[in-house]
């Protein structure tokens, strides 16, 4: 039982920073590759970033530079931090999490997804 909680999404100024948390239970975000994405309307979700199971992090062209992941083991919890962001950064942000697991099925799972708004 999987499960993952986001929380930080809200309204920001462009320019402005964010930072988003997905706290994980059921599994461990160290025993896991990671991902955040983003729907805005009208759009396909796309990958915003991930890391994977040994830390090692991927971002977008489009947040390279102005977003970071970063987790807390001890807390098993993921973070995007986001900085100089832009109106086009407004969408809603899921985290997405895939337990590696050996000799069996590696499942995606998802959290709620939280709004980000950026706008003035």
């Amino acid at each position: 039982q999987v499960q993952l909680v986001e929380s930080g999404g809200g309204l920001v100024q462009p320019g402005g920073s964010l930072r988003l948390s997905c706290v994980v239970s059921g599994s461990q975000v160290s025993n896991s590759n990671m991902g955040w994405y983003r729907q805005a309307p009208g759009k396909q979700r796309e990958l915003v970033g991930s890391m994977s199971s040994g830390g090692w992090t991927n971002y977008a062209d489009s947040v390279k530079g102005r977003f970071t992941i970063s987790r807390d083991n001890a807390k098993n919890t993921l973070y995007l931090q986001m900085s100089s962001l832009k109106p086009e950064d407004t969408a809603v942000y899921l985290c997405n999490a895939r337990p590696i697991v050996i000799g069996g099925t590696r499942y995606d799972y998802w959290g709620q997804g939280t709004q980000v708004t950026v706008s003035s």
